[in-house]
């Protein structure tokens, strides 16, 4: 088999992978939940292995495990989430004219007087039949399309069934079976390519796993501290907005970011002309920040993962839009594989008589 001829079938391969990630990708968000779950487990299964538990024995705690930490964690904090959601929603309306208002009284030439007659009779045109301004119509909108969908459309019903029920039947039967997976998927690899291969993908897995299971503890820990530290320094809807740049931070920066902006428009809104309790919310975010760059992400990630955070947010973009929401899931395993292979391709080109003008 020539050169080409392997580029071909990569290229095949590669091809067929994102075709299918296409045409199911309606259906497909509980099993990529479910493969993610075993992937990050399997370590732990396997150290449980080695001190005498049975393979099933060790998924049967693990999954066990997961399970009753999952509805603890949703226990205590969904109730606060929605709460604090709803009360925001129907808070956000007035926070924003109350910034208009101020913006207008400091800025008298840049904005316009929001409290106006004409600004008044074009917001009530726009309320909803709750009540509600226009403002907070989106949010109220899209809450109302979930609901409607969750209750009469089948495929919505089947795909929150799927997430619910099927995610964790995945994951128990994969995180049982993985090890037999990986030998089914590596017996599968041309003999002349096995080594390359072979040491491609413990690349991948290195970068992958440190960057997933570093990246999930830097979450829980920054969007605990932004909850907490917000919720402590008086900011309305601070566990709202802690999990929002916990969540976010998945992505490096963004989440403090995001967070920080947000934060910033509540306190302004909230606690207007206390300039020193706007200060503490800005710390808060600051102090975020730091401890990210500094000490979280150096000590749970690393410095040699290799997935910039450019090049992520483009791939979760980008493949979040080809492919939907089970694009979101698979961008970050694939934009560390496509970085290795580059870095790969790379290395091979610098290597080659094109590239140093030698002859072989």
């Amino acid at each position: 088999m020539t050169q080409r001829q392997i580029i071909r079938y990569w290229a095949a391969a590669a091809g067929t992978f994102l075709l299918f990630l296409y045409v199911f990708s309606g259906i497909l968000a509980p099993f990529l939940f479910g493969a993610g779950l075993a992937y990050l487990t399997d370590p732990l299964a396997t150290k449980l292995e080695r001190r005498g538990l049975s393979r099933t024995a060790a998924t049967l705690c693990i999954t066990a495990s997961v399970f009753v930490v999952l509805l603890i964690a949703i226990a205590l904090i969904a109730p606060v989430l929605a709460d604090q959601a709803q009360r925001f929603a129907v808070a956000a309306p007035g926070y924003i004219e109350n910034l208009a208002a101020r913006a207008h009284d400091a800025f008298p030439a840049v904005f316009p007087d929001f409290s106006s007659g004409a600004f008044q009779g074009e917001l009530a045109k726009a309320a909803d039949r709750s009540g509600t301004t226009a403002l907070a119509e989106p949010a109220s909108r899209w809450g109302v399309t979930v609901l409607k969908g969750l209750l009469t459309g089948g495929s919505a019903v089947a795909g929150f069934l799927g997430i619910a029920v099927i995610t964790p039947i995945v994951a128990f039967y994969l995180l049982l079976d993985w090890k037999r997976v990986v030998g089914t998927i590596d017996g599968l690899l041309p003999r002349r390519s096995l080594g390359t291969v072979r040491r491609l993908a413990g690349e991948i897995d290195q970068t992958l796993a440190a960057f997933l299971r570093g990246q999930l503890l830097v979450c829980l820990i920054l969007g605990t501290f932004y909850a907490v530290a917000l919720t402590f320094a008086g900011l309305p809807f601070g566990v709202l907005v802690g999990a929002f740049a916990g969540i976010i931070s998945f992505v490096p920066f963004v989440g403090s970011i995001a967070g920080l902006l947000l934060s910033m428009v509540l306190a302004m809104a909230h606690f207007w002309g206390e300039f020193g309790q706007i200060a503490v919310i800005a710390g808060i975010f600051l102090f975020g920040q730091a401890i990210e760059g500094n000490v979280l992400s150096p000590l749970l990630i690393g410095e040699r993962v290799g997935l910039h955070p450019v090049w992520l947010i483009f791939s979760l973009s980008a493949f979040g839009y080809v492919f939907g929401f089970p694009g979101l899931l698979v961008a970050v395993p694939l934009a560390a594989s496509l970085g290795v292979i580059a870095r790969w391709g790379v290395k091979q080109y610098q290597d080659s008589q094109l590239y140093t003008g030698r002859a072989d």
